[in-house]
């Protein structure tokens, strides 16, 4: 076994789909406690490319064989949405701590069932990466919410959009998960429960699907807290744009750009009580880059993830409640 850098996990990647090979690997070798040690792929000669292009020690033609590599502590897996609940249970019983992407999984069930995995391995840290959550500038959202400096927080609306129309695309294959709901929706799920600091109680979908691929392209839904409302569309069809809006009985919160936010350049938000409004800007930094290294942390001090893996399941549950409300045109409780 090679000698480690004790204050560094050192990191396999499962795959090499893009969101890694362009966004995240690059991002987490800049933090202090990643060590990026192999990747993976099916095809070994694309693994050895993509090995060699971002200068990452070794690759393998298997996932398997990745997991089987005792240099390992952590795996990060970018495959595709139905792969993510299997693989993650495999990389726990080979003994790896995970950060999975978003959605957990497929269905509430899934994710319950990976929970119940984890609860074999309590030495294992396992996080669903949903990365806009750790970034500065939703961290300060949640204290200004939080501190009352909207007053008592009432509705929230959000939107995430893009257009894609290649069927090669995976977002586009409905066995694989894809849609948009899985792919964005999540965010604007995920984002309404860290607010509100709750579940909602009642969830109402809309979805229309692409004729040809199968898939929700335009989704909406409604989420109805004890204290207030969310509401949000979603859509893979239509020009790209993202803003949070966050309405209190005393201020408004604006968040220009909330998912994808930039790693070159500042972000900013707006804070407005009464006719005052402030802009907040805040320091150029890498969301997947913190991501990284606060789930390296918990690995090496053996303390909590920043998200706990009962979090994403609950994000699936109200998944799943907006699927079943679209589905047959009732509201879901």
């Amino acid at each position: 076994m090679a000698e480690r850098e004790t204050n560094k996990v050192r990191w396999g990647i499962l795959s090499t789909a893009k969101i890694g090979t362009q966004k995240v690997i690059p991002a987490m070798q800049l933090g202090k406690y990643c060590e990026i040690t192999a990747i993976a792929s099916r095809n070994l000669e694309k693994a050895q490319a993509t090995a060699e292009q971002l200068a990452i020690a070794r690759a393998y033609g298997s996932y398997e064989a990745l997991l089987a590599d005792a240099d390992i502590d952590a795996v990060y897996i970018p495959l595709p949405n139905h792969l993510h609940v299997p693989w993650s249970i495999k990389a726990l019983n080979a003994g790896k701590h995970v950060l999975c992407e978003k959605p957990i999984g497929l269905t509430a069930a899934e994710a319950r069932e990976l929970l119940t995995v984890t609860r074999k391995y309590p030495q294992l840290k396992v996080m669903e990466a949903f990365m806009y959550r750790l970034h500065p500038q939703w961290q300060r959202v949640r204290q200004l919410v939080a501190a009352g400096k909207i007053g008592e927080l009432r509705a929230i609306q959000s939107f995430f959009s893009y257009y894609n129309i290649d069927p090669d695309n995976i977002r586009n294959q409905a066995a694989a998960g894809g849609g948009a709901l899985m792919d964005i929706g999540c965010y604007c799920i995920s984002l309404s429960r860290f607010l509100f600091e709750a579940e909602p109680r009642i969830v109402s979908g809309f979805m229309e699907y692409d004729p040809q691929f199968g898939v929700d392209r335009l989704t909406s839904g409604t989420l109805e807290f004890s204290k207030g409302i969310s509401t949000f569309t979603c859509a893979t069809q239509l020009a790209p744009y993202q803003q949070v809006n966050i309405f209190g009985t005393e201020g408004r919160l604006e968040i220009e750009i909330p998912f994808n936010a930039p790693s070159d350049r500042s972000c900013r938000i707006w804070h407005q009580r009464e006719s005052e409004i402030e802009e907040i800007a805040f320091d150029t930094c890498n969301q997947y880059t913190i991501q990284g290294d606060l789930f390296s942390q918990a690995v090496l001090n053996n303390t909590e993830v920043p998200a706990s893996l009962e979090d994403a399941v609950a994000n699936m549950q109200v998944i799943e409640a907006l699927i079943k409300s679209a589905k047959s045109g009732n509201e879901a409780r």
